[in-house]
């Protein structure tokens, strides 16, 4: 089992400049607390998500830490030009040593999309080109592409990751078909569902992998060890504390301000978010098996619990959210690296 974060990177109600700068300290710890992997959230024009760019905030990331793996989870990419992208993907591999991770997407927001005037019911034929001119662009030194909205002809590649082929691909799974999909592509996938409806993903997605394991190459898609299996992950709230009581207060109280952060563009347009309105509150996620909020013992028998009924090999947490103070954020991470990490890989392995 090894341990990774998730982070919409939502606003806390520090100032820009001190709240970009108290998160990167955030990151620091989760490098040298050995987390596998740092991965983040675009959003636009919602208090949602603050790393706009992801680009531009990883390539901070990759300067702050020095073992920790990083990427998006997701890149919306029908909202970027191709060849820009893959100029970016490269360079951020290339900085870090190899560390980037490549989370690719549609985006879950019509809103977001119309915001930058593209047409939502293009989503999924522009992700689709993209991912192919992706592919192309870091596996090739020239681009040759006839799409409907993209067309290349005899394209120069000067830039190319470090990682070969490619920077392993992650994605967000959700219902069974796309959890099978990926798992005939090799792709390390994310799961927030509970932990009942995450085991149906992961049965599916092994169905496919193994289905498909004899005609794929060592897997560099997934990141994995030759022959190994990718990463299979559990997203979570994870809020951590001396006693049981302080974790929940403090869980309580951010998650109502990360609520509202979610919510925030949705409310303004008078319309209903994708997948429907999350919980309004920290209890109902929690008695739903999507956050954890307690003592390390708590935290401890909780998670270990959901990790083996989901069938992951990867454990996802969301440490910091909301208006969580720098000081309770560090004093969860550290409860975790100490007393969870352990505890969990010993009976999760």
């Amino acid at each position: 089992m090894e341990f990774g974060v998730f982070d919409h990177v939502d606003r806390s109600g520090l100032s820009l400049a001190d709240f970009y700068e108290e998160r990167l300290k955030v990151v620091e710890a989760y490098d040298r607390g050995g987390f596998y992997a740092y991965h983040v959230a675009e959003h636009h024009a919602t208090p949602l998500g603050i790393a706009a760019s992801p680009s531009v905030y990883l390539a901070a990331v990759a300067q702050r830490t020095s073992q920790l793996k990083f990427g998006p989870l997701v890149y919306t990419l029908p909202l970027y030009h191709p060849l820009r992208l893959i100029e970016e993907i490269c360079m951020l591999d290339q900085m870090s040593g190899g560390r980037f991770q490549l989370g690719i997407g549609r985006g879950i927001s019509p809103l977001e999309t119309k915001c930058f005037g593209i047409d939502p019911a293009e989503r999924q034929r522009r992700y689709e080109e993209i991912v192919e001119i992706l592919k192309l662009g870091m596996t090739r030194k020239t681009i040759d592409f006839e799409g409907q909205f993209y067309k290349f002809h005899d394209v120069p590649m000067e830039l190319s990751p470090l990682q070969q082929p490619h920077p392993p691909f992650w994605l967000g799974f959700a219902t069974p078909d796309s959890a099978e999909r990926a798992g005939r592509n090799a792709t390390n996938a994310v799961s927030l569902s509970t932990a009942a409806e995450t085991r149906v993903l992961t049965d599916r997605y092994r169905k496919g992998f193994k289905a498909n394991t004899p005609t794929l190459p060592s897997p560099a898609s997934s990141g994995g060890k030759k022959g190994g299996e990718p990463k299979l992950g559990l997203g979570r709230f994870i809020v951590l504390a001396d006693t049981d009581e302080a974790a929940l207060a403090t869980a309580r109280r951010a998650y109502v301000k990360w609520h509202a952060n979610f919510h925030h563009l949705w409310h303004v347009h008078g319309v209903t978010p994708t997948r429907g309105e999350r919980a309004p509150n920290f209890d109902e996620i929690r008695n739903g098996d999507r956050g954890i909020a307690g003592s390390p013992e708590t935290v401890i028998k909780e998670l270990a619990a959901q990790l083996k009924e989901s069938g992951v090999n990867y454990c996802v947490g969301q440490f910091v959210f909301g208006d969580m103070t720098p000081e309770e954020a560090h004093e969860s991470i550290d409860l975790f690296v100490r007393h969870v990490m352990p505890a969990v890989r010993q009976s999760c392995p």
